[in-house]
């Protein structure tokens, strides 16, 4: 029997691509836990400290965009595996730091499967 995939935290906003995510995260076999904002997402990963990924939207309301919680992840959460993704062509994925991944929207779910398995590595 193999271990259970690791817990993966989805920061999203619009419910039609949460569901796409959750599903592909699923069906890959992780444990998922969601959040609509930063600010909910902070709180998930102060509850779950099993939380191994965090797969986040940049644009979303709140406190802080996704960009300045992959920062904030990165700093208070170092073994956490995080992907960031933007639909918008203003937003430059130079701007987050250099050990956050980035993957434009549209993606495919065994894209972002790929990459954050590449991540927890």
């Amino acid at each position: 029997m193999s271990a259970p995939r690791p817990t993966v935290l989805i920061v999203e906003d619009q419910p039609l691509l949460l569901l796409h995510v959750r599903f592909a995260f699923e069906d890959a076999g992780y444990a998922v836990i969601q959040a609509a904002n930063a600010d909910e997402a902070l709180i998930a990963l102060d509850r779950h400290p099993d939380i191994r990924a965090v797969f986040t939207d940049v644009a979303m309301p709140g406190s802080l965009d996704g960009a300045a919680l992959a920062e904030r992840i990165r700093g208070a959460y170092p073994r956490v595996a995080v992907l960031v993704t933007s639909g918008h062509q203003a937003f430059a994925p130079t701007d987050l730091p250099d050990d956050i991944r980035f993957v434009a929207k549209p993606y495919v779910g065994h894209e972002i499967i790929r990459m954050i398995e590449e991540e927890m590595a």
